[in-house]
């Protein structure tokens, strides 16, 4: 399948915004490989390469993403007359206790459908669905066969990120979306990033820059400028975004919940690459569908 689709998942951090501006530095490949998944909307907005690898630390969402590709009919039956409520929230996330990996997997998908930005970090993992914003569950079963049909054939792994860049074969593309550099990530993500793990990311990439293509999203702060001044390139960027929340998120002063409705923002991130974006043959991108 070469189509343009959307991620499954809502995912803090998520590229969903900057997918065009990423794609216009991808060069051609046929091997793809994310490090660090997550919500996956780089692999799912470009055509499948020839061999395809995604990886993410986070096990409980490679759980899901393995239901989605294998058995996408039992996650679509476990989810079947689900409605979103913030009652329906509350007990999938204090109440409901899987007893199987598929059962884990109906909890994930609904606490990421109908949670704030898709944060699914128990403590921050905050009611925030709205009707005019969000995928209605009569649509999730829509959605996850069309993305069962894109996971065809690619390979998933729950490995430290070093042991994907060691095991990546030559000429691999790997496409680069770690944790900010400064960042409050624990608010947000299962998995986060200490600062030795942004120094041993750097350090394996040099290692390896040689023999593998690479494109690395992150912050724009010094302290990344001077881990990477080893890079080929580093672009600038920044693009709009818009952040919805509803009204039982207000009253709190946690300043991940300071939003207002429909706000708009600007993503502000630097494209860090271990190549000429003049020397390589740009990949082609296809026309998104099903947004």
């Amino acid at each position: 399948m070469d189509k343009a689709i959307n991620s499954p998942f809502r995912y803090a951090g998520g590229k969903f915004y900057a997918r065009n501006l990423i794609l216009q530095h991808v060069p051609a490949h046929k091997m793809y490989i994310e490090p660090f998944t997550g919500g996956g909307s780089i692999f799912f907005a470009k055509a499948k390469a020839k061999n395809n690898w995604l990886n993410d630390l986070d096990e409980t969402l490679v759980n899901v993403y393995l239901h989605i590709q294998n058995s996408p009919e039992e996650l679509i039956a476990a989810l079947k007359g689900e409605i979103a409520t913030k009652e329906r929230h509350n007990w999938y996330k204090n109440i409901f206790k899987p007893a199987n990996n598929l059962e884990r997997a109906q909890r994930w998908y609904y606490l990421n459908r109908t949670s704030y930005s898709g944060i699914m970090n128990m403590q921050n993992c905050y009611w925030g669905y709205g009707d005019k914003y969000s995928m209605r569950p009569e649509n999730w079963g829509a959605s996850i066969l069309r993305t069962s049909e894109k996971l065809k054939d690619v390979r998933f792994t729950s490995f430290d990120f070093e042991k994907v860049i060691d095991d990546a074969p030559d000429n691999a593309f790997l496409f680069i979306d770690p944790p900010y550099y400064n960042a409050d990530q624990d608010k947000f993500y299962t998995c986060s990033f200490s600062l030795d793990d942004h120094i041993r990311l750097c350090k394996k990439l040099k290692e390896h820059s040689h023999r593998l293509k690479f494109m690395i999203t992150y912050d724009n702060s010094k302290e990344v400028w001077d881990l990477y001044d080893w890079a080929v390139e580093i672009h600038e960027k920044e693009w709009n975004y818009t952040i919805s929340r509803t009204d039982d998120q207000k009253k709190t002063s946690d300043k991940t919940q300071s939003i207002t409705k429909g706000a708009r923002g600007k993503g502000k991130e630097i494209f860090i690459l271990n190549y000429s974006d003049s020397s390589v043959k740009q990949l082609e991108i296809p026309t998104l569908e099903h947004v």
